[in-house]
């Protein structure tokens, strides 16, 4: 058995598979995010060590003690700031905080040379603006630490005492050169931000330590086994569902969405809207269009409405849309398309003939169209999709799924690939220290699709909501670059 574990920003999940790469055991274990100020999102590092344990220890004992390796992914730009043992400094501070806008003066005046090389675009949430910014309020907490970890890493250090990163993750700080595949330091010099804390970088897929005796006693498995490196949680998610072929695209909807295309396009701006990072095999890279608020924002909606997840889902129905009504799902800001860290959710055009239902119903619709402008941005740098993999939460519901599907306007493969992320985790872990490849590891056999979705001709009501959505989008945000206005896009 291999064990899959994704450290992810609401829950961990934890997933055991077969030398054929079927699925044994899975259990999951839910945390809470803390916002102590407008604008912050912070979880204790000890919440996903109690959430480790407590899903590790939910898989069966005689499943367990089969385990022969252990493969680690993670939310990304999330930074935990700790000891040289893994003894947290502080709250770790996560991708969905937008208090490092304030650092983001510095990165503007980096040069041309130094933005090309960094690739990406300089938002808040990011790890390096998220250091920077605790540089200026918190230096004493810098000090302290040793280590300035991604929430994978930091699980992985205490699992086996080692310290690393894999490229994945590394390249989504803000903190490194992916022409070069290096840190960069010259950044992090010019930031005035202390290099001994970032960690070596690994590939995803080598063995990044053995587990220790303790966490081996406390999780109930064999001390000394193997934990690899791992991958941030999108591009493990990308591997676990089968997407490494060069132009494959993916899109998964969970917490925030993610719309990614596989390749190495060579696409370098100096203000970006899209972001371009590495995946989890040698050498590849991936275009993504990030969007911060997907299912973060149906959850807000749900408890705001006192409704349960069926209910919410269950009561949609596309052909009865609200079209006065439209809901902005800007909870935490946006990255794709606007780069905007203080852009806020909305329902605009609220009127007393308006319920719940209708309320609810514009929420699901608003978070489909803001997933279509990151589409959209994609698109505008000439990235040809012609149809995608549909993972994540978001995919569950098929009428929900279809109206995605109606307002991108490409088929949707929905994969049978659950816990896609922590697969892929364990994928890695199964491949070993010679690593993935694109045309041969498990994952690409292990992502049979369960149904197409053929986009429809869009209902008028359709057509009047996104006509709309798109007039209060650009009134409440203007120039957003890369959305199409088009109405066929």
């Amino acid at each position: 058995m291999i064990l899959g574990v994704d450290l992810g920003t609401s829950s961990l999940k934890v997933v055991a598979i077969d030398a054929d790469g079927s699925l044994a055991a899975w259990h999951e274990a839910s945390y809470a995010t803390a916002s102590p100020q407008r604008g912050w999102a912070e979880t204790h590092p000890d919440a996903w060590w109690n959430a480790a344990l407590e899903a590790v220890r939910a898989v069966p004992a005689h499943v367990r003690s089969q385990v022969r390796a252990i493969g680690l992914s993670g939310q990304m730009h999330s930074l935990v700031l700790c000891s040289d043992v893994g003894v947290p400094v502080r709250p770790a501070i996560l991708w969905s905080d937008s208090r490092s806008k304030t650092a983001l003066a510095a990165y503007r005046t980096l040069d041309e040379a130094q933005l090309n090389r960094l690739a990406n675009p300089i938002v808040a949430g990011m790890t390096g603006p998220t250091m920077a910014w605790l540089a200026e309020h918190e230096p004493a907490a810098l000090a302290r630490a040793r280590w300035a970890l991604q929430p994978k890493d930091w699980l992985r250090l205490r699992l086996t005492g080692e310290a690393a990163t894999d490229p994945s993750d590394a390249s989504a700080t803000l903190l490194y050169d992916i022409i070069e595949d290096r840190w960069a330091m010259e950044v992090v010099q010019h930031l005035g931000l202390p290099a001994s804390l970032l960690p070596p970088i690994r590939p995803s897929a080598a063995v990044g330590g053995t587990l220790l005796a303790r966490p081996a006693e406390a999780l109930g498995l064999q001390r000394g086994l193997p934990v690899v490196t791992g991958a941030a949680d999108t591009p493990a998610a990308a591997y676990g569902s089968g997407l490494v072929s060069p132009g494959s695209a993916q899109l998964n909807m969970g917490t925030g969405a993610q719309i990614v295309v596989i390749g190495d396009p060579q696409r370098r701006a100096v203000n970006p809207t899209t972001h371009w990072f590495r995946s989890a095999l040698p050498s590849q890279r991936y275009t993504m269009a990030a969007m911060q608020n997907a299912g973060l924002a149906l959850q807000w909606v749900r408890s705001v409405l006192d409704m349960s997840w069926e209910e919410l889902y269950g009561r949609f129905d596309p052909e009865a849309l609200p079209r006065d009504l439209v809901f902005l799902p800007y909870l935490s800001g946006e990255r794709t398309p606007l780069l905007n860290p203080d852009a806020r959710a909305a329902w605009v055009g609220l009127g007393r003939h308006h319920g719940r239902q209708d309320m609810a119903a514009a929420a699901l619709a608003g978070v489909a169209l803001a997933v279509r402008d990151g589409f959209e941005a994609l698109r505008s740098m000439d990235l040809h999709v012609e149809r995608m993999r549909f993972t994540g939460g978001g995919s569950s519901d098929p009428v929900f799924s279809q109206f995605v599907c109606d307002v991108l306007g490409v088929p949707l493969d929905l994969t049978d690939t659950p816990h896609a992320s922590a697969l892929g985790a364990a994928l890695l872990a199964a491949e070993g220290p010679s690593g993935p490849q694109a045309d041969a590891g498990p994952g690409s056999k292990r992502a049979p699709v369960r149904r197409v979705l053929t986009p429809r001709s869009r209902t008028k009501a359709a057509r009047e909501l996104m006509a709309r959505y798109a007039e209060v989008r650009e009134e409440l945000y203007p120039g957003a670059d890369g959305v199409a206005s088009r109405e066929d896009a």
